[in-house]
Formats: C-alpha cells, structure tokens, sequence
C-alpha cells in the first residue's frame, strides 16, 4: 500500500475551477495525501474527451493554490500529466459534479472525460459525481468520496495499474447514505427537444434540450441503486467495441466483400 503521507492525487473537475464540488473533494483529500488542482477556468458540462489542438492553452494559479486552464476537462488532466505537473500522480480523481453523470451522460460527461484521459495514460481514475443539482449533503459526498480513495489504497489498488470507476453519490445526509453497489450504466430516453430562440439581431439560436428520463432503470442499475439510496459504483472501459456482435459483421463483411453491383445497362 502505498503511504497516505505518500500518495499523490491529481484532482480535476467539468464545473470550474470555483465549484464547490472541487473545493470540497480537495478539503476531504487533502489531509490524506499530496494534492494538485488542475481545473477548467469555466464550466465546461458535456465537454466529453474533447481536447483544445487549435488555440493555445494557458494555466493560471488561483489565490487558493488551485491551477485552472482555459480549456476543457481533458486538456486539464493531459497537460498536467504530460509535463505541467513534472511527476506521475497515483490517481486522478474527478468532481465532485453537479448532478448525476448516470447511464448515458457518461459518454457526454466532461467529469468522466477527466477521469478517462488519466486512464488513458495508464493512470487509476474516479469520476465522481452527485445525484441531483445543488450541492445539497456536499459534505457528506466529499465525506464518502475520502473514505472510497482510502479504502482503494489500502486494497492496493492505488498506483498500481489502470482502472476507471463511474461514482453517483445520493443526495442524501451522510447517515442515510447506503453501501457501494457495483452496477451496470442504465440507459436514458432520448432528450428533450431542442429549444430555438431569436437573438437580438433577428437570427435563430439553438439551445441543446435538457436530458431525457431514465428508460432502463432496472435493478442492477446506476439508476435503481441511487434511488435506493446507495452509492453507485460502476467499471468503465474505453474500448466501445461491439464484441458480442464482432462475428456477425465478420460475415456481413464477407457477403459485402462477394457482392458485385449489376452495373447499368
């Protein structure tokens, strides 16, 4: 195990550099290990994995120690972790978010891209996030957010290979909190319609609709096990083949292959 006095943790977010979920996971870790901020300068949600490759990149400190980019979650983590920081952090923890990043939002989520790109470098990575807008119980997410980083440390799970975690907090006060449950991502409907405007100068503005309900939110789910009051845990992966189905475009590509069009008379 390495020694908590040790352990270094990079912490990053998609709210800002100025969100209360960072400050309160930084004021959580930060008596446990060596922490460094590397945050976004503003909001960036839904940012995904998106990385700044046409303007530079510039990275100021805060009055708190915090350092912020003018960039997206991604960019924050990649330039710290390929030379900003000078070492190789143990874990890269993410948020804490404002609001669920649950079944489909984590192919969106600017929180969970944070995470991934410490993943992508080889690096364990938790994204965590609140179930509902508000910052409400924050003190008791950032609370089990501690106690999870703690106990990954002791399994030695902490700077040993790579693994990626999906965490949704309850909003719920730290004594109502239940266990981990270890779930599969739920799916959600699709969202909501896009909502047009006019601006001011006559010209028709597009504003993304907000999520759609949860359409799987069986049990088994990150969905059931946050409503239960249970902390949502689930292992994410960045390789989005379709093994399952890998067989059956295997043989389509061979029929594809064999096919030749009638050409016209």
């Amino acid at each position: 195990m390495i020694g908590l006095s040790m352990m270094k943790i990079l912490i990053s977010n998609d709210d800002g550099y100025q969100a209360a979920g960072l400050v309160a996971l930084y004021d959580a870790l930060k008596d446990v290990a060596e922490v460094e901020v590397v945050a976004p300068e503003f909001n960036n949600s839904a940012k995904s994995n998106a990385l700044t490759l046409h303007s530079p990149l510039y990275v100021q400190r805060a009055a708190n120690g915090f350092r912020y980019v003018n960039g997206t979650p991604a960019d924050c983590v990649h330039i710290a972790l390929t030379g900003l920081l000078g070492y190789r952090p143990d874990l890269v923890v993410s948020g804490i978010n404002n609001g669920a990043n649950m079944g489909d939002d984590t192919i969106y989520s600017g929180t969970v891209g944070a995470a991934r790109e410490g993943d992508l470098f080889g690096i364990p990575a938790i994204a965590f996030s609140q179930t509902e807008k508000g910052w409400h119980h924050l003190d008791a997410a950032a609370s089990k957010a501690r106690d999870l980083v703690l106990q990954m440390s002791a399994q030695n799970l902490v700077g040993i290979k790579p693994w990626l975690l999906n965490i949704n907090i309850p909003c719920l006060p730290l004594e109502a909190i239940q266990s981990v449950k270890v779930c599969r991502l739920g799916r959600r409907h699709s969202a909501e319609k896009v909502i047009t405007q006019i601006s001011p100068r006559g010209e028709t503005m597009y504003w993304i609709g907000s999520a759609g309900p949860a359409k799987d939110e069986g049990e088994g789910t990150d969905f059931h096990a946050t409503t239960q009051g249970h902390i949502a845990m689930t292992p994410l992966m960045v390789d989005l083949t379709d093994h399952a189905h890998l067989g059956y475009w295997a043989q389509t590509a061979a029929r594809l292959s064999a096919f030749t069009p009638e050409q016209p008379a």
